[in-house]
């Protein structure tokens, strides 16, 4: 069984039975037929699936939105740009994957050779709470354009929101069994991995679970996609407009109530600068309105799970007890529900917990620094690798600085966000492989190369056999 919870209230909303293995033998089984016979499909008919997932999508925005909103918690204004963000990476895929996918010429010794992307069969997608639509669609558009199937497995908490998703799909005109949710409990999963019918593995989750599944898959030998943790750094050097940097500092740590991989979460500014800026940052922090998410002028919402704020609470805590300075927060309200207020901790050392662990919730970290090579050295150090923002006047400067930041996304005076256009994902501790873009649609293909006939002669051939 399966129980999902109102985050603003602690009240139930439903149950859910959990599939057996007889279904979840039955899911599979169908999702491997009907890809076998939609990777031949043209690459261009594919992408009339995708337009449809975003015709529904806008559609339903609202309906799904309130879903969204009352399985996590995520501030109603915020759930509907995620499905609109849906819709737009699904109709980005649709205009972009016919070239993507195209086979690539190599110019070679032979009458003809390409580079083809053939699919590679059905993925196996484990989905965190967070952005419960996006994270999904994110990965699925790419990869029905690709001629892949999907077999989904939400995070638990979140099961209408998965079983929403099926609905999408199913009013979108996808081919019966080419998807399906299953709701199953988290020990089920390897057995999934495990199995035959399924050819690779993308996960959005922790660190410490995206271990546990890459050395699952990588038993099977099983292509993985791993998007995990992040901590990333927001550096403030002397030059820059701090006033816009403040404001946009307080968006990147505080948008869905902190609770996302690639919000800021380190405040890396410059001595010479830095009560400025903290004194900015605390105004904005001021202007948030917390309360019910389901109210259009709410900014914070509750946080998704109560252990989830009583482990931020503990962070909170630890990094306090070691000489930290609160600012403003620091404990869980009052009354029904799991809110936690915005929390801004100053003078944060790399020894405190605020420093060295992930933050995932409403806390921001003031670390102050002497000059620009001192906030970089304290930006990589850090597990994670997934984005960092970095603000400065000197754009010179910043292009070469940002090639020192250890980070798969490095944004100069902006806040790190994910778009189709460009590649998503980390390094070290925060992953591998990429989402989105051009690299995000080749992750799960068979990059293939084919090659007819050679037309030099004996004499002039290079190479042979390997």
């Amino acid at each position: 069984m399966i129980v999902s919870t109102n985050p603003a209230d602690g009240r139930e909303l439903a149950r859910y039975d959990l599939h057996g293995d007889a279904y979840v033998d039955q899911a599979l089984s169908a999702a491997a037929k009907a890809q076998a016979a939609w990777r031949r499909v043209p690459v261009a008919e594919r992408c009339t699936l995708l337009s449809a997932m975003a015709r529904v999508l806008r559609a339903g925005k609202h309906r799904y939105a309130a879903m969204i909103t009352r399985e996590m918690g995520k501030p109603i204004t915020e759930a509907e740009a995620e499905v609109e963000k849906c819709a737009y990476n699904c109709d980005f895929y649709a205009e972009n994957a016919p070239k993507y996918l195209a086979d690539e010429p190599v110019a070679s010794n032979a009458a003809e050779s390409v580079i083809a992307f053939d699919p590679l069969g059905v993925v196996l997608a484990i989905m965190p709470w967070n952005y419960p639509f996006w994270q999904f669609f994110r990965f699925a558009a790419p990869a029905f354009a690709a001629g892949n199937g999907a077999i989904l497995k939400h995070a638990n908490n979140v099961p209408e929101c998965a079983l929403a998703i099926e609905e999408v799909m199913r009013e979108a005109g996808c081919p019966e069994g080419l998807f399906a949710t299953l709701l199953i409990e988290p020990l089920k999963v390897a057995g999934i991995i495990a199995d035959d019918r399924i050819a690779a593995v993308t996960l959005t989750g922790s660190t410490e679970v995206g271990a546990i599944v890459a050395a699952q898959a990588g038993k099977a030998l099983k292509k993985q996609v791993l998007e995990l943790g992040g901590s990333d750094p927001f550096i403030v050097l002397a030059d820059a407009d701090l006033e816009e940097a403040a404001k946009i500092a307080v968006k990147a740590r505080y948008i869905n109530v902190g609770q996302s991989c690639v919000n800021a979460k380190r405040f890396i500014v410059e001595e010479t600068i830095a009560d400025r800026f903290v004194d900015l940052f605390l105004q904005e922090v001021a202007k948030l309105k917390i309360g019910d998410p389901m109210e259009r002028e709410t900014n914070i919402g509750p946080m998704a799970r109560e252990n989830l704020m009583t482990g931020l609470h503990k962070q909170v805590e630890r990094t306090l007890a070691a000489g930290a300075t609160l600012r403003v927060g620091g404990a869980p309200l009052d009354g029904d529900g799991f809110y936690y207020p915005p929390t801004v901790l100053d003078n944060v050392r790399p020894d405190m917990a605020a420093f060295c662990e992930e933050t995932f919730g409403p806390v921001a970290a003031i670390i102050r620094v002497t000059d620009a090579k001192e906030a970089v050295t304290l930006a990589n150090q850090t597990e994670f690798g997934l984005g960092a923002a970095l603000w400065t006047s000197d754009l010179a400067r910043a292009r070469l600085l940002a090639r020192e930041i250890e980070a798969g996304a490095v944004f100069i005076n902006g806040m790190v966000a994910s778009d189709p256009r460009y590649p998503f994902g980390g390094i070290k501790r925060s992953g591998y492989g990429r989402e989105l873009g051009v690299y995000g649609i080749r992750e799960f293909v068979n990059i293939k190369t084919v090659w007819i006939g050679p037309t030099q002669t004996p004499a002039t051939a290079q190479g042979g056999a390997r």
